[in-house]
């Protein structure tokens, strides 16, 4: 029997899911999942070395209940309790420094008509009332409509697609703070990573990454 905290997904299904405890080996910089057993930090994928955020992290791996939950998120502006309870133990766990503002990663003006909403938007609310961070929809903005990143795009198109697609609006806001960035999904790393490249070309001292789903 599930309950509304659980979201779509019922509890046999949460079971199954991946969800990560903090004794697992990843990537230190990107949060790519390398394995299972005893953690080794200091660790590096060797294919993030360029992305321009400095740690990316993630609440679980992005299959089963958590694929769906995220699928659910970009059709219905709702995040369930314990979606939001895990965003807020992954963000306390995983990084030293805190945030000075969340920054959800802005959709295009054509994809939020579209859409009706932004699904990181979403996140950032919930992890901004349970953290007590301010959150600023404003000062990142997408200025290019990019397709869809499919399943099976490389990360050459990936990067592609949105190498020149955002600007900072503000940049006095984000000027010297540390920043959280959040989003539903981290793939390639090329979204979160263009965002922190233009946050930090307007001064933002830090740019972390936190997603719920990370793929594999």
């Amino acid at each position: 029997m599930n309950s509304r905290a659980d979201g779509i997904v019922c509890n046999d299904c949460w079971a199954k899911a991946k969800i990560f405890s903090g004794f697992e080996t990843f990537c230190l910089k990107c949060g790519a999942f390398l394995s299972d057993t005893e953690p080794v930090f200091d660790t590096f994928c060797g294919r993030c070395d360029e992305h321009f955020y400095d740690r990316a992290r993630a609440v679980g791996v992005y299959r089963g209940a958590m694929a769906a939950s995220i699928l659910h998120i970009k059709r219905t502006p709702h995040l369930s309790s314990r979606l939001a309870r895990w965003l807020e133990i992954a963000c306390r766990d995983s990084f030293d420094e805190p945030a000075d503002v969340i920054i959800p990663v802005p959709l295009s003006r054509r994809r939020l008509k579209e859409r009706g909403f932004n699904q990181a938007a979403v996140i950032g609310r919930h992890l901004s009332r349970r953290m007590s961070i301010p959150m600023d929809e404003h000062s990142l903005a997408r200025k290019v409509h990019t397709a869809v990143h499919r399943a099976g795009m490389d990360m050459k198109a990936r990067e592609a697609s949105v190498k020149n697609a955002f600007e900072v609006t503000r940049p006095k806001l984000v000027r010297d703070k540390n920043i959280l960035l959040v989003d539903d999904i981290l793939t390639s790393g090329s979204t979160a990573s263009y965002c922190a490249k233009a946050l930090k070309k307007s001064g933002a001292a830090r740019v972390n990454v936190l997603t719920l789903g990370r793929a594999v």
